[in-house]
């Protein structure tokens, strides 16, 4: 049998007038309690992308440097939003390469801003005569500042779709004349980063996924 004791609830301690207009130490009503009950666990749900982004989980960065040290010059398609090519290209510093980045505006002929003295005329301001100073070699220049652990030095063109098809294929036997460079161009855009052999963009070999 149950005690008297047993049976005696005690009370909930009365609010303060202060309390009472806040609204604290009152029970909340039913329809205050409609829906602010815990947040549902399929709400929550994230997979491993949320958590590395899709570039890290992509299995073709060891095809990425088979594919540099095989052809030696590659057109690469990266996404409109941009950075994943970075992921890429690291790569290429983890291997011991260097680089010379490059914009195709304004760069002139490749093969005589790259492997020959050229001269640059600065911009006169009208009252200074038209002068005209003459650098080195812009890959040559570099190779010789190379470190001697360098593997090779990276030429990256960036925007290299505006060039002509006779600087591509410049570009693209680059390597063949320089050995220790590497070429990655620019050649245009795509959902996602994709890469192709250079001569194969510059004509100087067959393009098997070429339409016949």
């Amino acid at each position: 049998m149950w005690s008297a004791a047993a049976r005696t609830v005690s009370p909930l301690p009365a609010a303060s007038p202060t309390q009472q207009r806040r609204g604290v130490g009152s029970l909340p009503s039913s329809s205050a309690r409609v829906g602010t009950g815990r947040p549902s666990t399929a709400a929550a749900r994230a997979g491993l992308r949320d958590f590395v982004g899709g570039d890290l989980v992509r299995p073709d960065l060891g095809r990425w440097l088979e594919d540099v040290e095989k052809h030696k010059s590659l057109a690469i398609y990266p996404p409109h939003e941009g950075g994943y090519e970075g992921r890429y290209l690291s790569r290429l510093s983890y291997q011991g390469y260097y680089f010379l980045d490059l914009s195709a505006r304004g760069l002139g002929d490749p093969e005589t801003t790259l492997t020959k003295i050229h001269p640059v005329c600065p911009p006169s301001l009208g009252r200074q005569p038209v002068a005209r100073w003459y650098f080195p070699p812009e890959v040559d220049y570099r190779l010789s500042l190379l470190h001697p652990d360098a593997k090779g030095l990276v030429v990256c063109v960036m925007e290299a779709k505006v060039l002509s098809k006779a600087e591509l294929q410049f570009l693209a036997i680059l390597p063949d004349i320089r050995p220790k460079v590497r070429v990655i161009a620019e050649c245009g855009n795509w959902r996602k980063f994709v890469w192709k052999p250079l001569k194969q963009i510059a004509g100087l070999e067959p393009d098997p996924d070429a339409e016949e």
